[in-house]
């Protein structure tokens, strides 16, 4: 028979391994998003970007596409009670820190993805959630049910940690309460002669989707270059991201690469930035982290030779250099 001592000790032994294990467990990342059959965009996108940047990958399924490098030629949304199911079983036993989502689809989905993360946070406050508001594939094909933009402006935005929308994304979440404000804001951006103006308007527009919705926001700069027809033949557009936080504005920037190999970018930053914070990072110092893994990516994409139209990125570049 065991004395009180032995049962003591046993006991301090197993909450040292239990500690231990805690030390050494590799952090959990979730991405509650869409799966591209193509794999460059989607829930592939995002499980290679915690993959490379040595993160857990979990997964919630909102939907299937049947989808290449060329188009989105069939979406099929699984139904509410399994993608509960899904997020049921993720949150019951894996160690989350960190949370994105991704596509949605339409907004009874977006209220279920919604009311489980409202669930789980209200327990785990200290989790960071990213939600990058995806709308449209590269290809051009619509991914988000336009009542499902008001549904995510009212139940999930207010719950994240970071909003990632690219320019148009940010708009329509804008016209969404107020159309004419948005088409104000779009309006300078046309008529920019310099880089530094169309900066100094994103910055604007940053602002001002950060106060509607009172969680900081990162607008992400690609699509600048539709709004590019007015600045001088020889000047350089940048890939200009702005970051708001606290009514403090971070202005990133980087060289533009020419490639068509960009599918999945927006996928892969948003999952970079989660990947970061389950690491341990600060919000600004995640996003200057996974800007950068990105960049790497899109520098390495044109190696992947994918497909015939706008192929994926490299996500693992740094691992194959690594190997050379």
């Amino acid at each position: 028979m065991s004395s009180g001592k032995d049962v003591s000790s046993v006991k301090r032994n197993q909450a040292h391994h239990t500690e231990q294990s805690a030390q050494l467990a590799m952090p959990v990342a979730l991405t509650i998003a869409g799966s591209d059959s193509g794999g460059g965009a989607g829930i592939q996108a995002d499980i290679k970007s915690f993959s490379a940047l040595g993160v857990y990958g979990a997964s919630v399924l909102t939907a299937t596409t049947a989808q290449n490098t060329r188009a989105v030629t069939d979406i099929h949304d699984l139904p509410q009670a399994h993608i509960q199911a899904q997020m049921a079983a993720v949150f019951d036993d894996l160690d989350v820190r960190a949370i994105k989502t991704g596509m949605l689809g339409r907004a009874a989905v977006v209220a279920t993805v919604a009311d489980g993360l409202r669930r789980f946070l209200d327990v785990h406050a200290d989790v960071p959630l990213i939600v990058d508001p995806v709308m449209v594939a590269k290809s051009g094909d619509m991914l988000l049910a336009s009542d499902a933009v008001s549904a995510m402006m009212a139940q999930l935005l207010p719950l994240a940690t970071l909003v990632t929308p690219n320019l148009p994304e940010a708009l329509t979440l804008l016209a969404a309460s107020d159309p004419e404000r948005a088409q104000q804001l779009e309006i300078p951006l046309g008529s920019a002669t310099t880089v530094p103006q169309l900066a100094a308007q994103l910055e604007v527009i940053a602002r001002a989707l950060a106060s509607e919705i009172g969680v900081p926001v990162l607008l992400k700069g690609g699509h600048l270059n539709d709004y590019s027809s007015n600045l001088p033949a020889d000047a350089e557009l940048p890939v200009i991201d702005v970051l708001v936080e606290c009514q403090e504005a971070t202005l990133f920037s980087s060289k533009r690469i020419a490639t068509s190999n960009t599918h999945g970018t927006g996928c892969t930053l948003s999952a970079a930035i989660a990947a970061r914070l389950a690491l341990g990072d600060e919000l600004k110092q995640a996003v200057a982290a996974a800007r950068d893994y990105l960049h790497g990516a899109i520098a390495a994409a044109d190696q992947l030779h994918i497909g015939s139209g706008h192929g994926p990125v490299h996500h693992f570049y740094a691992m194959l250099r690594q190997q050379r």
